[in-house]
């Protein structure tokens, strides 16, 4: 025997309780991309097949299987070993980038959502002029200050990046002023600062990890584009984007070279995309019913 509206209750139930194993499937597959790319990360710190820089001219434009398993460069350089270390170079700038960007984006969107009025309008309006500044430009005018390399790249991507979490950090942070339990402690007395640290960052601190998750493919992009124009880490240490540079002049008779890099990079940003989008899914709750 059922109750008037238990049914339609039960149906209603059914298809939210079916895509959970689909909603968890891209914190799967992008979280089985994202450690694959960290381990051989980490693991070319300690080994790589040869050692990346070593050129063997006797052995140049090899192609995969002939000579190694994926082949050699113009110089006769590993191309695995290459693409080894190039994903420490990729995957620590980025990492680096996107935390130190978090951070201050945070830091800057709660007091944004505390103080509210001109504080709050005034922070949104500067970061609608640092987006209006694509990062690659930002990395041209660092270099002519500080010369191209690592803390440039790390600088040129962490500043786009503030914006972006100070919108993200400022949004959930005014949802957050309006909660009774808020209200509630600033009757009690507590003043901006400790109800920011106390109930404002704990309730946002998830949406701004999922979003750092999905900035992360962001800044691998970006990291290697700033690489392809000679602006990121510098010679001898391999990086994807300048892989991909040196391969414009071998397209025809070596495109592996172009190719293997480029698909490295592809896996990377879809893989922490996939891991970003799976984790939004699980923490919000708004997703519960979404196909």
């Amino acid at each position: 025997m059922t109750y008037p509206g238990e049914s339609e209750a039960a149906m209603a139930a059914e298809p939210a309780t079916r895509r959970l194993p689909g909603r968890g499937a891209g914190v799967i597959a992008g979280g089985a991309v994202t450690s694959t790319l960290v381990a051989v990360a980490l693991i070319s710190l300690v080994w790589t097949p040869l050692p990346s820089g070593k050129m063997q001219i006797a052995h140049k434009l090899q192609p995969p299987l002939s000579y190694g398993l994926l082949g050699t460069d113009q110089y006769g350089r590993d191309v695995l070993s290459m693409l080894m270390a190039g994903a420490w170079n990729s995957l620590s700038i980025a990492a680096a980038a996107v935390a130190l960007g978090a951070s201050i984006g945070t830091v800057i969107g709660m007091f944004a959502a505390a103080r509210r009025g001109l504080p709050d309008a005034f922070v949104m309006r500067a970061a609608d002029v640092v987006f209006a500044v694509p990062p690659i430009l930002s990395a041209m005018m660092l270099g002519a200050f500080l010369g191209a390399g690592r803390t440039t790249a790390v600088i040129a991507i962490a500043v786009f990046m503030v914006p972006v979490f100070a919108r993200v950090a400022a949004g959930a942070a005014r949802q957050i002023w309006s909660r009774n339990y808020v209200l509630a402690a600033r009757g009690a007395g507590k003043g901006d600062l400790r109800i920011t640290i106390e109930h404002v960052f704990p309730n946002i601190a998830s949406q701004i990890i999922v979003h750092a998750t999905i900035q992360l493919g962001l800044a691998i992009l970006t990291e290697a584009g700033l690489s392809f124009l000679g602006l990121g880490t510098p010679p001898p240490a391999p990086t994807w984007g300048r892989m991909l540079a040196d391969a414009q002049t071998y397209l025809e008779t070596a495109p592996w070279l172009a190719i293997l890099p480029g698909s490295a990079i592809a896996a990377a940003v879809l893989g922490f995309n996939m891991l970003g989008d799976g984790l939004r899914d699980l923490f919000d709750p708004r997703t519960e019913g979404r196909p």
